[in-house]
């Protein structure tokens, strides 16, 4: 972050804004609502006259130095704090992750399926998150509606909020009856290799959700590889909406979160912040998108 910029910003003006981009190393940019979030986060700083400043940061480590960097007095930038905990949002991470102490001082998106997350600084509070528990249980409530019964869920990794989040939604949805869970890594071929585990341990199952759009790809991939029907003998659900970045066929039915507008949020909570307080955390609602798979 350029001095002069880091001041600005620091004293309440548009000045350079911040994102680290924590992803995994070979992963970069692999997520597709990744590209809409980014859309929301440059329409609001130009909007606000600020310039957006994107910083790689692939492990943990990589993380805590450039927190220090920013947190420098001559930078004249407010201090940055680590990544949350993985599974609980409104903590910091602890100092056994090799993390330097939190402060409540910069908002970001705690966005869907953890990797290639956008975090504008490094918080323990004011994040801004879709309805993932929420927008997870409304899925698998419309399956069960439409007649499902054996219905599976391929989750995403437990230690990520996305993976927990939608996979208590989906045991929610499902309360007393009975269920399957295999867990993925949020990517395609992660997917196919759940669906593959999913249908060898029940192979009558009639549905499944898929706790993003590219593993659902996944799951139909394998799926149509097995001579399954979709939807006629499994019907699929996915969550994200990112069907016109990533088309599937046939095309997907999913849970919609309004990734651009949570861009857009997290910015505004980020400029309008007056002090360290940047104020509640904000989580967007969802709504289901009907196409083809359910």
């Amino acid at each position: 972050m350029p001095d002069a910029a880091a001041r600005a910003l620091a004293g309440g003006r548009p000045g350079t804004l911040a994102l680290v981009l924590a992803e995994e190393p070979g992963r970069r940019f692999e997520q597709p609502y990744l590209g809409q979030l980014l859309d929301g986060i440059t329409a609001a700083a130009d909007t606000a006259g600020a310039a957006v400043a994107l910083h790689y940061a692939r492990s943990r480590g990589e993380r805590a130095a450039l927190a220090r960097r920013l947190r420098e007095p001559r930078s004249g930038a407010r201090p940055c704090c680590c990544p949350r905990c993985p599974a609980n949002p409104s903590r910091g991470c602890s100092a056994a992750r090799g993390c330097p102490p939190c402060r409540r001082d910069v908002p970001a998106a705690r966005t869907p399926g953890g990797a290639g997350r956008v975090e504008a600084g490094y918080v323990d509070a004011g994040y801004v998150d879709a309805d993932n528990r929420g927008g997870s249980r409304r899925a698998v409530e419309y399956l069960i509606g439409r007649g499902r019964r054996r219905i599976a869920t391929i989750a995403g990794p437990p230690e990520r909020s996305a993976g927990a989040d939608r996979l208590a939604g989906y045991r929610r949805a499902l309360g007393g009856r009975p269920g399957a869970v295999a867990f993925g890594d949020f990517t395609e071929a992660g997917g196919m290799l759940a669906m593959r585990r999913l249908l060898a341990r029940r192979p009558d199952l009639d549905a499944v959700f898929a706790a993003s759009d590219v593993m659902a790809a996944g799951a139909l991939r394998e799926l149509e590889r097995q001579g399954r029907r979709v939807p006629d003998d499994v019907a699929v659900v996915g969550f994200e909406d990112t069907a016109l970045r990533r088309p599937t066929l046939p095309m997907l039915t999913t849970v919609h979160q309004p990734t651009e507008r949570m861009g857009r949020t997290m910015v505004e909570m980020l400029l309008g912040a007056s002090g360290p307080d940047v104020g509640a955390p904000v989580v967007c609602d969802t709504g289901l998108v009907l196409r083809r798979t359910a």
